[in-house]
């Protein structure tokens, strides 16, 4: 049971941290890059359904690897649910960047999307370390860390545009 329960943590908060720094991180490289907001919120909803599929493949074929070399039989329900967490973690949290760009101007989105993901990181990394002493460290690091990755991006589009 604890088997499944570090399978399910880490691929949830993967897939959470993975589908807000990735996508906020190419959502706002391209808003400053000055792109229209329809190619915005298109290449977003491209890059969520690749990538949320990508990564759960990805789980799938690591847990199945995994099951494997400690000798398991090849039972592949563990590899499964993993991906499907994978998925629909990734998937989830990438609407979290993707959804200020369909109701707001890119102006307005740029910043919205940056704030509502470093704010979700937060909860994520205060939620991960609950049960431990140090809540409040992962909630920042997460956001920290996330924040590098956003950073990346818009200093990527400064550059290249």
């Amino acid at each position: 049971m604890a088997l499944r329960s570090a399978l399910f943590l880490r691929n949830l908060v993967f897939g959470v941290e993975d589908g807000l720094v990735s996508t906020v991180g190419l959502l706002s490289g391209i808003a400053i890059a000055g792109v229209p907001r329809g190619t915005i919120f298109l290449t977003g909803v491209v890059l969520i359904f690749v990538e949320a599929f990508s990564m759960a493949a990805g789980s799938f074929l690591s847990e199945a690897s995994v099951e494997e070399m400690d000798g398991g039989i090849d039972d592949t329900r563990g590899s499964v649910d993993a991906a499907v967490i994978m998925f629909a973690a990734y998937f989830s949290a990438g609407l979290i960047p993707l959804l200020p760009y369909l109701k707001f101007e890119v102006a307005q989105a740029f910043p919205l999307s940056i704030v509502s993901s470093v704010l979700a990181l937060l909860l994520l990394g205060y939620w991960s370390g609950r049960k431990t002493n140090a809540a409040w460290r992962k909630a920042v690091r997460m956001a920290f860390v996330g924040g590098l990755a956003i950073l990346v991006g818009v200093l990527a589009g400064s550059l290249l545009a």
